[in-house]
């Protein structure tokens, strides 16, 4: 590595570090980007379903496409204001088919999820998470979804491969050779693992998470002692070429140099064997990247077609998955909470047998 990027990497180590454990462990898994209805975090565990079972699961992956985007409408109206009482409104108009509930707007998709549930899917029956929203009461200022509704697919996932692997007679937990070999930069306090463990999905996997910030490794070791965590660094991965199959990370590039963004994304790519799939939070249809150094790091608007231009170059064909176009798309939501949020899932053109 050269002395470049290590003084980058001394910097993000710094920026992180500098935060107590506690903070870290608690980051990005609440409100907004919760991995249980954060859309880029739903596409890595879809990822990894599809890899495992192709398009056996399509129907309940769309029902958590709206799910989240249930979700996410209920914790705007939160937002603004809406206490319970309000919440009850909205449930009686819901119960009625109105569109509005005194002054607060039911959207079309809204309106149609309510109505639709509870339903059976994939041979599992998806409660009506949101009559169970809106008819809990909340202490005053609580900013979440109570936890029994936010974890509604996470047993659904469970539940519903946990019966599949049983009529298949599968053990538990299948051999190293039969299990997908997954690679986490950046996984800080096991965020999104969590999510993979209380999907079920976890047993599935041979997963080994990195991070820059020991605190971060630490935390993850606490919370999953079984699971592989190490200190690492994106600029110089520690495994071989093409030694896992499937490489996830989430909104890591936005912080890096020109040189370490090329970097980082030659060595994710160097290390996959199939599949790539990459979260991105501030991603645009710009000719070029924008890069803006805050502080020891960088905050950047980067380029679609650079990004792609670059995993293309390196022998993969990428799928752009913009998170508002594709709620839009598949669940009529037109809100949501980052418009600049997009995932890249990036295919290797020729596989190699091993």
């Amino acid at each position: 590595m050269d002395e470049a990027l290590k003084d980058e990497t001394r910097k993000l180590e710094r920026s992180w570090n500098r935060h107590d454990s506690d903070w870290l462990r608690d980051y990005l898994v609440a409100g907004v980007e919760d991995p249980r209805i954060n859309l880029a975090s739903i596409f890595s565990r879809h990822a990894l379903l599809w890899m495992l079972a192709g398009g056996r699961y399509e129907a309940l992956m769309n029902a958590e496409y709206d799910f989240s985007a249930a979700l996410n409408w209920w914790l705007r109206v939160r937002r603004e204001g809406a206490d319970a009482e309000a919440f009850c409104a909205v449930l009686f108009a819901l119960r009625r088919g109105a569109d509005n509930a005194e002054g607060i707007p039911l959207p079309p998709f809204v309106r149609r999820i309510f109505h639709q549930l509870p339903r059976v899917v994939n041979g599992v029956q998806v409660p009506n998470y949101l009559e169970t929203l809106l008819s809990t009461p909340l202490p005053a200022g609580a900013p979440s979804p109570v936890e029994h509704v936010l974890n509604t697919f996470c047993a659904l996932w469970r539940g519903l491969l946990e019966r599949d692997m049983a009529a298949a007679g599968a053990a538990p937990n299948r051999g190293a050779d039969q299990r997908l070999r997954v690679l986490e930069p950046a996984c800080g306090s096991a965020n999104d693992y969590r999510f993979l463990e209380a999907c079920g999905l976890a047993s599935r996997l041979l997963y080994t998470g990195f991070d820059l910030s020991e605190k971060n490794i630490a935390n993850a070791r606490r919370l999953f002692p079984h699971v592989r965590f190490d200190v690492g660094n994106v600029f110089e991965i520690r495994a071989p070429d093409q030694a896992f199959d499937l490489c996830i990370v989430h909104d890591l590039f936005e912080h890096l140099s020109p040189p370490g963004l090329e970097v980082a994304l030659r060595e994710v790519g160097r290390v996959t064997r199939r599949r790539l799939c990459l979260g991105f939070f501030n991603m645009d249809e710009i000719p070029e990247h924008e890069f803006r150094p805050v502080e020891e790091y960088h905050w950047n608007t980067l380029s679609r077609a650079r990004v792609c231009e670059a995993l293309e170059t390196a022998g993969f064909r990428v799928q752009v998955l913009y998170a508002s176009a594709f709620l839009r798309e598949r669940t009529g939501c037109d809100q949501a909470h980052n418009p600049n949020a997009c995932t890249l899932l990036a295919d290797r053109v020729r596989v190699e047998t091993v």
